[in-house]
């Protein structure tokens, strides 16, 4: 979180009071001015506000959020590049009545073809296929990144959800820390579903409510998401 004008105010008065010689010696002199009033100005300043704990945890989860995303994105271009290069994890089968049906697993097999030895050859057929589309997949997909990718994409979003657990689990002591909650509840919920849907909008609202009120009583102060 910015530091707030005030704290900005103190660091600087206290910085001109030093530099100003502020120091009382033997005999009640001053270097600079009248101590008394100085220090009666120093004390007049308004203290820097402690930092909100939820906001922190905000910012942590803010950070992990978007490199998730990120790596969504990314996994989703190794997807695209994998379906170029690879046909399909599946295979026809053709039943002795000529019926063409479409498998994507040995169970699949099992349930179409089970104990028929009739069909023994054309399962023979069908897994040798499966377990070749199988292999080519597992080579691309090495070779391109996506198993790495996928891990990534898996860690980041783990990350993301507990940080979001530890931010819930964390009070927050300012509008701030609250408007973070509601942010990382609503960024974490609508980017996945229907913002139009209940309770997107509502949360959308309860959390530009709290950023404009506390604007008016703060206007330069941080705010999640805003």
């Amino acid at each position: 979180m910015t530091d707030s004008d005030h704290s900005m105010s103190f660091r600087r008065v206290t910085r001109r009071l030093a530099l100003g010689g502020v120091f009382v010696v033997s005999g009640g002199w001053t270097f600079g001015g009248n101590a008394q009033a100085r220090a009666t100005a120093a004390t007049d300043v308004v203290p820097t506000p402690a930092p909100d704990p939820a906001v922190g945890v905000w910012r942590n989860w803010n950070a992990a959020y978007e490199q998730a995303m990120w790596r969504c994105d990314r996994l989703q271009e190794l997807e695209a590049a994998l379906a170029e290069r690879v046909d399909g994890l599946w295979t026809v089968v053709s039943s002795p009545g000529g019926e063409e049906t479409i498998v994507c697993s040995k169970a699949a097999l099992d349930r179409i073809i089970g104990e028929r030895t009739d069909m023994a050859e054309i399962r023979a057929k069908a897994e040798a296929e499966l377990d070749a589309r199988q292999a080519h997949f597992e080579v691309v997909a090495t070779e391109i990144g996506y198993f790495e990718g996928l891990r990534a994409e898996q860690a980041g979003f783990a990350r993301v959800a507990a940080l979001m657990d530890a931010l819930s689990g964390t009070p927050a002591v300012s509008l701030a820390g609250v408007v973070g909650k509601l942010d990382a509840v609503l960024r974490n919920g609508a980017d996945w579903e229907d913002r139009s849907a209940f309770p997107w909008p509502q949360i959308r609202s309860a959390r530009e409510d709290l950023m404009r009120i506390g604007r008016q009583l703060t206007p330069h102060a941080f705010f999640p998401g805003g």
